[in-house]
């Protein structure tokens, strides 16, 4: 269907398809899905059931116990459940003419204190011809709603625009993921993994999925691991973070020396081996220089340094500072960024036109508590080729030298050079020591 239907027509249409029929099971913000089936008329050609087990002991009593409620092993269990009880009660009545589906979510929407982390898992399981083999959709999405009134009606239109989607806008990724983000934004919420398996997703290009949601503005950032999207709280949750930005072009494996020596820095800070400091990569696709490299060459280095056991978040973030705002969800604990002596200098000479407070905010933003900068020392030849490759003249901040260019060799024309020199003094920000050198 290539006509923009809104929720109402949308949940609509799918109650007067004859062949399209199943169950919807809801924990956590209501059951604001079923909800528009039911109000928009003819919910009896489409709802076979409706659950939502919101006490603990039932939902373990039905679905099996979990660790955690909100998560992506809950909700595959309640698609299996709901799907073989599905096919057990009206296989032999409906199997010949039916498409059968089985919507599921698991959602913590703002409590009323406003304490907890709102998100939610959602999965879809639906047949495309009768008799036919399931195919399976999980979104992990983040509520960003301030009230939850508000998350349980975004909730109820992401959930019609997930249905619809899956069987009549399911031609490619760009079309799914644009019609299930239909008459949304990320000011109300975003989608930050997206899972599609099954005979009707076979020819469909996954590992594309990730950049997508950045690119086409459904999610702030991915978090790639081991090739595959993951839920930023499984590896950032209450974890120390070392963090470099960068487009890593490289091939050698130059970041990863750099991210263990960064990592084993701010170890021997804290003291502790409770916690090991987690590193993570990070691409913009919206650097305030430099060009963004094209999906196809953009996924090699994902997959590059994630054979290097490093993870990669790919954000839509130009400025550092909304960095420590994205990992701030997830962790209170120490955070370092690691950056080339080159990278620094970026960050002192972008304008920060968006901010009331210049450059001066933006710093208070990214060195927030418990945050810092690590400047690795780079050498001569390429601190200079890196900074003329942005548009910057690099005679105006380092010496013509080879040797290597480290945190107190950097020069900034003053006044911002006097505001560098505090923050290098008083250890905002941190020279890190590299083959003997600083």
């Amino acid at each position: 269907m290539s006509e923009e239907l809104d929720t109402h027509r949308r949940a609509l249409a799918v109650n007067l398809d004859s062949n399209v029929y199943g169950v919807f099971a809801e924990i956590g913000a209501g059951q604001e899905v079923a909800r528009w089936f039911f109000r928009v008329g003819g919910a009896a050609g489409t709802v076979a059931k409706t659950i939502s087990a919101y006490d603990m002991t039932f939902s373990d009593a039905i679905y099996g116990k979990s660790g955690r409620y909100v998560s992506r092993e809950r909700v595959v269990a309640m698609l299996e459940h709901e799907y073989r009880l599905l096919l057990e009660r009206l296989d032999a009545e409906r199997s010949a003419k039916t498409q059968y589906f089985v919507f599921a979510d698991t959602v913590s929407a703002r409590n009323y204190a406003g304490t907890n982390e709102c998100h939610g898992w959602l999965g879809l399981r639906f047949q495309t011809e009768p008799n036919g083999p399931p195919s399976d959709i999980l979104l992990h999405i983040n509520l960003m709603e301030p009230s939850n009134l508000l998350q349980q009606q975004t909730l109820g239109i992401l959930g019609v625009n997930l249905i619809y989607s899956a069987f009549y806008e399911r031609q490619n990724t760009q079309t799914l993921l644009k019609s299930v983000f239909a008459d949304l934004s990320l000011q109300r919420l975003e989608i930050d993994v997206v899972e599609l398996s099954g005979p009707a997703f076979a020819d469909f290009d996954q590992r594309s999925v990730g950049l997508q949601l950045v690119r086409n503005e459904y999610a702030s950032a991915a978090l790639f691991d081991t090739g595959r999207l993951i839920q930023p709280s499984d590896i950032l949750r209450k974890k120390p973070i070392v963090v470099e930005r960068g487009f890593f072009r490289n091939e050698d494996s130059v970041q990863r020396d750099l991210m263990r020596a960064a990592a084993r820095q701010l170890a021997s800070e804290s003291g502790s081996t409770d916690r090991e400091p987690l590193s993570v990569c990070e691409i913009s696709v919206r650097p305030v220089r430099g060009e963004v490299p094209n999906d196809a060459e953009l996924l090699r280095r994902v997959e590059r340094l994630n054979s290097l056991g490093l993870p990669v978040a790919v954000t839509r973030f130009s400025e550092s500072y909304r960095l420590t705002e994205y990992f701030r969800r997830y962790t209170k604990e120490a955070m370092r960024f690691a950056l080339g002596a080159s990278s620094v200098v970026e960050i002192f000479q972008t304008a920060y036109d968006e901010l009331i407070g210049g450059l001066l905010e933006a710093l208070g933003r990214l060195l927030a508590e418990n945050v810092r900068i690590y400047v690795f020392p780079m050498p001569g030849a390429i601190f200079r080729q890196r900074l003329a490759a942005v548009g910057l003249d690099p005679q105006l901040f380092c010496s013509s030298g080879d040797e290597p260019v480290t945190a107190r060799k950097i020069r900034i024309p003053p006044p911002i050079g006097h505001l560098y020199s505090y923050l290098l003094e008083s250890g905002w920000v941190v020279p890190v020591e590299m083959a003997g050198k600083t």
